[in-house]
């Protein structure tokens, strides 16, 4: 059987901490699902599971486990290592300065931004001293990008 080779348009970039944040999830989740299953079992053996509220909250936790398994090994599959890129730009009056990172990695009260954020695809091909156009929910907005690396 030929094994698929996932395009690059498929893969999620991630930075090498996203990817070992990815890996300790999946290893904290791995490792809470035997207790979710003892606890699921030990639910069943009381009886009448149409009112077993202890049940009920034991299936929802391992569903629940089971479903950010299935995530974070999809996105360790998907996953294409990037080095996150600096950058500072200003509006004319405030300096701003950001890192480029993963979607699934970004918080902008952090400094951190995808590439596919508004700021991000504007960024993306450009060099310092250009200007660029960012079209957010208050309008487009100009920067000039001071920096990157």
């Amino acid at each position: 059987m030929k094994k698929l080779l996932l395009k690059k348009e498929l893969r999620i970039p991630v930075t090498r901490e996203g990817y070992q944040k990815l890996l300790k999830d999946r290893e904290k989740f791995l490792a809470a699902r035997p207790e979710a299953v003892k606890n699921l079992s030990e639910s069943r053996a009381m009886g009448d599971l149409s009112e077993n509220g202890y049940y009920k909250a034991s299936r929802q936790q391992l569903s629940f486990l089971d479903s950010r398994i299935r995530r974070v090994e999809r996105l360790i599959k998907l996953a294409h290592i990037i080095e996150p890129a600096r950058i500072k730009i200003s509006d004319g009056t405030k300096e701003y300065e950001y890192r480029i990172v993963g979607g699934f990695e970004s918080d902008p009260t952090k400094h951190t931004i995808s590439r596919q954020s508004p700021l991000g695809r504007a960024i993306v091909g450009k060099k310092t001293g250009d200007v660029i156009d960012v079209h957010t929910p208050q309008g487009v907005k100009k920067y000039t990008i001071l920096s990157i690396g």
